[in-house]
């Protein structure tokens, strides 16, 4: 079980994503899963996502057909095995560190 379960949401954004998924791979905190549901995306998204996958053994595709961001998240939700659970937008890239001051502030002050 990985500590924490990056669930990134993804829906026809293959000019973004791969700055997106490139900035969770480089976190200082080792210990997270990363889980991009692909949501019937039509451009090549999927594909990009489906390349990350077989390079990296932390990150998992789930393919669905689209039904919103909300169902993709709480389809990530299923699929994680992380004791917590991080939303990425598939627009959005992360400082290297944030995992690792995220896992740290909820240790400091016992969030749940």
């Amino acid at each position: 079980m990985s500590r924490i379960g990056v669930i990134v949401p993804i829906y026809n954004v293959e000019f973004y994503v791969k700055k997106c998924i490139d900035s969770i791979l480089s976190q200082t905190f080792p210990d997270y899963e990363l889980i991009l549901v692909d949501d019937g995306s039509t451009d090549k998204s999927g594909k990009i996502c489906d390349e990350y996958a077989e390079r990296n053994e932390n990150v998992r595709v789930v393919h669905t057909v689209h039904q919103g961001v909300a169902a993709a998240r709480n389809r990530g939700i299923e699929e994680s095995r992380g004791e917590y659970v991080a939303f990425v937008d598939s627009d959005d890239w992360l400082d290297r560190q944030y995992l690792e001051i995220l896992y740290r502030l909820i240790r400091q002050y016992g969030a749940d």
